[in-house]
């Protein structure tokens, strides 16, 4: 039986930190990621947009444009990763939350499953299409509209800890969590309302590890046992 996968990549792991994009480091996730429906895994994708936009550079400015904007690089993104996707021979659609027809389909929950049940790549851009609201409530809500068994989110830590690693050296990878207990911790590796969303859609798990290699998905689609597992 086919198990579908939401994963929620940062913008980051398409650039290497010296500019938008690096064309080995999208060709190194594009290659993983077309193994996966090989692997009978039914994978679509959510990509943040900080290597292009990170929010507000003034106190002045809307931030509701200032989200419209990042909405805007995650499609960039996407429409990225679908060249060298393809280019892998994998088939890959770019679904967005806005309507832009020249450039992708509108997103629907039907469309982006039918992709996927034919052995596509769905990239789901665009975030949720409302201000406000960042690329991990994003993948939650999609998660629970495409009915995924599991979320995985690659971050730039092990894992899901008790407290911020990069501030504080004493702190505790957490191996296994409750997203209530997440939530009642006020952990930040995801947003409170993504927490929320999948613990109250039935999403069976989320799994968070270290991207610093893309291989790293395999690795977790195999059954490694890398990084947190956040559950129910």
């Amino acid at each position: 039986m086919k198990k579908r996968i939401l994963i929620k990549l940062s913008g980051e792991s398409l650039s290497s930190g010296n500019g938008c994009f690096d064309a080995e480091r999208c060709r190194a996730v594009a290659r993983t990621l077309a193994q996966l429906p090989r692997m009978d895994i039914e994978p679509g994708v959510v990509i943040g947009g900080g290597n292009i936009w990170r929010g507000r550079f003034t106190d002045e400015m809307d931030p509701v444009n200032a989200d419209q904007m990042g909405m805007l690089a995650t499609v960039i993104n996407a429409l990225c990763a679908q060249d060298f996707l393809l280019r892998e021979g994998v088939r890959a659609e770019v679904f967005t939350a806005q309507e832009m027809n020249r450039f992708a389909r509108l997103y629907t929950a039907a469309a982006a499953s039918e992709c996927l049940r034919e052995g596509g790549i769905a990239l789901l851009a665009g975030g949720s299409g409302n201000p406000f609201f960042t690329t991990d409530t994003a993948v939650a809500l999609r998660a629970a509209e495409l009915r995924a068994d599991t979320v995985y989110k690659g971050t730039t830590v092990e894992g899901v800890y008790d407290s911020d690693p990069r501030t504080n050296p004493e702190a505790k990878l957490l191996k296994d969590i409750t997203y209530v207990d997440c939530i009642r911790m006020g952990l930040r590796v995801m947003d409170q309302t993504a927490f929320q969303l999948l613990q109250d859609r039935g999403v069976k798990e989320l799994r968070v590890f270290h991207m610093d290699d893309p291989e790293n998905i395999l690795r977790v689609a195999r059954g490694e046992d890398l990084g947190t597992t956040v559950h129910a």
